[in-house]
């Protein structure tokens, strides 16, 4: 070979290896660009919501405390006071189970007892006013209702020495701590009766958490006492409390006529915001009553309407 022939070689070959390489390079940025994409998650993953997206309605479970107050509330009732939700709701049948739906979907709305509000989800400000104790005790917070206790006949000693407890000061401060209003900020002290015996509470799993609180600070008072609470829903806790099978009945909601006249007392010991969510990553701060009123009812069904 010639040193010209030579030459001519080797420029040929530095060139196609050249040409190789920048190949090989481009692939390599081709392919980690594919990496970083998921399927279907370009929007999240870039913190982008689009607004054209389907609002996911979560509800609570038909005899939900809940949803009793907040329907009437919002509105989403026909002219007979019955509930008319979308059909196209999901369904949950626990203040955690709303909370995990919304959590876990960018797109969902749901409400939520305001004193198991965290920061795992958004409150919504409502017609310009936040989800707060101090608003819902002000009045200037509207979504709000009483957690009330109830009882379908004469309660026993130690039942009856529970039920004072719940409206002592002692109680009434732990409403507060709870992030609830208190219904008495005058109430009386209590004084330990050294009570023994059992006690069984059954209702709404809104009101349940605080009930546990009460349960705990009351036991300080009377270790001799069990108190067995369970939360199947305010309407189980109403029939529980009439037909005897409870000594005292949590409910959410205000007693209708019927379930009033089967009760021997029926009282408020908190009120509680009922909390408006939607995911952290949804950049809504609020809504007003009526457009809240309006994605119950399967009215407005995408974000773009609402912003």
């Amino acid at each position: 070979m010639t040193l010209k022939n030579a030459t001519k070689w080797m420029s040929a070959l530095s060139l196609s290896l050249l040409l190789a390489a920048c190949a090989t390079d481009e692939g390599t940025e081709d392919t980690g660009s594919d990496e970083g994409t998921t399927d279907g998650g370009s929007e999240e993953a870039s913190g982008d919501f689009d607004t054209a997206s389907d609002i996911h309605v979560i509800t609570r479970e038909d005899g939900s405390g809940t949803r009793g107050a907040f329907v009437e509330i919002a509105g989403v009732v026909d002219e007979n006071e019955d509930d008319i939700t979308t059909a196209t709701a999901t369904v949950q049948n626990s203040t955690s189970g709303v909370m995990q739906a919304v959590s876990g979907d960018v797109y969902s709305i749901g409400y939520i007892s305001l004193g198991s509000l965290d920061d795992s989800v958004k409150g919504l400000m409502v017609d310009d006013v936040e989800p707060t104790p101090e608003n819902v005790q002000s009045g200037d917070y509207a979504v709000a209702r009483n957690f009330n206790v109830t009882y379908g006949s004469e309660l026993s000693e130690v039942a009856q020495d529970f039920y004072d407890f719940m409206f002592s000061s002692q109680a009434q401060e732990l409403v507060e701590e709870q992030g609830y209003v208190a219904v008495d900020t005058e109430a009386p002290e209590y004084e330990a009766q050294a009570m023994s015996g059992e006690i069984s509470i059954v209702g709404s799993t809104s009101v349940e958490p605080l009930m546990q609180v009460f349960a705990e600070a009351y036991g300080e008072y009377n270790p001799d006492v069990t108190i067995d609470i369970t939360a199947p829903g305010s309407g189980a806790g109403i029939t529980a409390a009439i037909d005897g099978s409870a000594d005292i009945g949590m409910s959410s909601r205000e007693l209708d006529e019927e379930e009033t006249s089967q009760v021997a007392g029926v009282d408020a010991i908190a009120v509680d915001g009922i909390a408006v969510i939607a995911h952290n990553d949804n950049p809504t701060e609020g809504l007003t009553l009526d457009q809240v009123q309006s994605i119950y009812l399967g009215e407005t069904t995408t974000w773009d309407e609402v912003q």
